[in-house]
């Protein structure tokens, strides 16, 4: 009975870290889009392909399986998860991963 228990509690846990990584790539889709299609005169951001989307996904699937560590009242492993997620996201903010093509931010009055 326990292994049948341990075996439902796993393919809980990966259907969670999938439906994080999902959402991860659905938060990235956005910025994705505008980052690779490039704006005026067709310039292109590659870092959000190499960047941007590997930390949306890693960021989305230990944020789901931290929730279920909570849920299930697991807190060490769910501190553990919240401390990679705070890293996951000091990566992100410290390389800007998400940042659009320079010809779509605001360049200020002269433009």
């Amino acid at each position: 009975m326990e292994t049948r228990r341990e075996a439902v509690t796993g393919t809980i846990g990966c259907a969670a870290a999938l439906i994080g990584a999902l959402a991860g790539i659905a938060a990235w889709f956005p910025y994705g889009r505008r980052g690779l299609f490039g704006a005026f005169e067709g310039e292109t951001n590659p870092a959000v392909l190499w960047l941007g989307l590997p930390v949306m996904v890693l960021g989305g699937a230990t944020a789901a399986l931290a929730v279920l560590a909570v849920v299930r009242g697991r807190w060490r492993p769910a501190l553990g998860l919240l401390a990679a997620l705070a890293g996951i996201a000091a990566f992100g903010y410290a390389f800007d991963v998400l940042a659009a093509p320079q010809a779509l931010q605001d360049c200020g009055s002269p433009c």
